[in-house]
């Protein structure tokens, strides 16, 4: 059932996963809107979420034109259900209440371009569009969707889907563990079954941890500061916590863990222009960019790369791809493998030319090699997947550094075998041995078949000793993941290459 499940939100982008979860949170409250089991007016929330919509989207694309950045529109319609959901829904005839929805939803689309200080978004969008009518319109969001009982199945179904799909449990555990415990430390003994209960079944709390503590451009993109940034929201969002006479709502305390993610998170967004495309493995090119400044990141870690469609597909306009250059490196390397049904956003890429530009953000990702040098490596790499390992292996060339690491690499073909220079320098230059296997064709000297248990065992005796990387497509990583715990290996020896979307 997991295995299933994980199939198919690995057929889904990030946004479009989202998209359809507050879709599916509305429709669901419109449908009980009409049986009278929300206290909402199906016309009222209809008028409200299009009005929303719209106003989203101009915005939009009135700031994408000015700043001259490819519009988003999968992230404008998300904000505009996540408002939508947070926000009392208006009556075509409440003038004062129209202002208020259109002034938030300009408020939201508009910071992600004049509050985006070097290039990276400083708040979350919604929280602070509602933070602002509330401050200057005394028009405060009720966080309806949480207060809500027939909607928590949606809500919790949907919710963890979304957790599974970013591997965000470390950031929504330790938000709701904090929550509950300032919530129980501040309220009397006695009324402790009463406050889980309005915590857990009729306040925001799941849904804002879902949706709005997992948004990835205003939270931190490694995990201590990733925890720590849960723990900051979950303490301020407890109702009885306060500064004087000031609470926090939800979004208020939201706001002020953004400041501690900025604090600690990359800077920035980058407008990179490419130089040239060197194919690298059979349907496998490299996209070489210069950067206007120099890109502070560890070999290993991955970018979102955005490009401006002028047709998007369900896919979308952004992909997350690891950055396969080393951080010794002047030029910023992008390895995509090209299949026959290629989504909008790749044939988009194929077709750039010399000069074209895309932008470059959200620099993330705890797949990087060990602090010590010392630690025994093992790298398990599938066509590629072999991306985050040239960057590790480019690096340690370029640093001199020697280190214990074992290359396993496998490919279909002999075509399919890519980087097999900077392969080969690694084993010249620090002895870094590589393990070929090849399913169809293999020459002498290299595995005939798939990486497997019985390679593993013959190439890397002291595998039990060893810390293995695995990347490449997830049928293959989750089947080795699996394969290495069956052979004695403990899980936390075990790291594999993840990013919130698969292109």
């Amino acid at each position: 059932m997991i295995k299933t499940i994980d199939r198919l939100l690995d057929h889904q982008t990030m946004y479009r996963l989202v998209l359809y979860y507050l879709i599916a949170l509305l429709g669901t409250a419109f449908v009980l809107g009409f049986l009278k089991l929300v206290p909402h007016d199906p016309v009222m929330l209809a008028f409200t979420t299009g009005l929303m919509l719209a106003a989203c989207w101009i915005t939009n694309r009135v700031f994408a034109a000015v700043f001259k950045v490819p519009a988003n529109n999968e992230s404008v319609y998300i904000t505009a259900l996540i408002l939508a959901l947070i926000l009392d829904p208006v009556a075509a005839t409440d003038l004062k209440g129209i202002c208020a929805v259109v002034f938030a939803c300009v408020w939201a689309i508009s910071s992600k371009f004049i509050l985006a200080i070097g290039g990276k978004h400083l708040f979350n969008p919604a929280a602070l569009g509602v933070a602002l009518t509330a401050l200057l319109l005394d028009q405060p969001a009720t966080w309806w969707v949480g207060g809500n009982l027939p909607l928590l199945p949606v809500v919790l179904l949907g919710g963890l889907l979304m957790v599974r799909k970013l591997r965000r449990l470390d950031l929504v555990a330790t938000f709701g563990v904090v929550a509950l415990a300032t919530i129980l430390a501040t309220t009397e003994p006695s009324q402790y079954a009463a406050a889980l209960t309005e915590t857990l079944g009729s306040s925001p709390l799941l849904f804002f941890a879902f949706v709005m503590l997992t948004e990835p451009l205003t939270a931190p993109t490694t995990r201590w500061p990733r925890i720590a940034f849960a723990a900051i929201v979950g303490f301020l969002f407890a109702p009885n916590i306060h500064v004087g006479s000031f609470y926090f709502t939800p979004e208020l305390a939201l706001l002020t863990g953004n400041l501690f993610a900025y604090a600690v998170s990359p800077r920035g967004r980058l407008v990179l222009t490419l130089e040239r495309i060197e194919q690298s493995a059979v349907d496998s090119y490299d996209f070489i960019f210069r950067s206007p400044r120099k890109l502070a990141f560890q070999a290993g870690q991955y970018l979102e790369w955005t490009l401006g469609l002028d047709r998007s597909d369900s896919r979308g306009n952004r992909r997350y791809f690891t950055v396969a250059s080393a951080p010794t490196e002047q030029s910023i390397r992008l390895g995509v493998k090209f299949y026959p049904q290629s989504s909008a956003f790749k044939r988009m890429l194929g077709a750039m030319k010399p000069g074209s530009t895309i932008h470059a953000s959200q620099l993330a990702g705890d797949f990087t090699l060990p602090a010590n040098p010392q630690t025994k490596i093992a790298f398990l790499a599938g066509g590629i997947g072999i991306t985050p390992f040239r960057s590790m292996l480019q690096y340690l060339i370029d640093s001199h550094e020697r280190r214990p690491i074992v290359v396993l690499y496998g490919a279909e073909t002999q075509q399919d075998i890519a980087y097999r220079d900077v392969l080969g320098a690694a084993r010249r230059e620090l002895g870094i041995r590589t393990v070929l296997a090849v399913a169809r064709g293999a020459e002498r000297g290299q595995y005939p078949g798939y990486i497997d248990a019985r390679l593993v065992r013959l190439a890397i005796p002291d595998y039990l000793e060893r810390t293995f990387y695995i990347s490449g497509p997830q049928a293959m990583v989750k089947a080795l993941r699996d394969t290495l715990l069956a052979m004695g290996v403990r899980r936390s020896k075990i790291k594999v290459d993840y990013f919130p979307g698969f292109a």
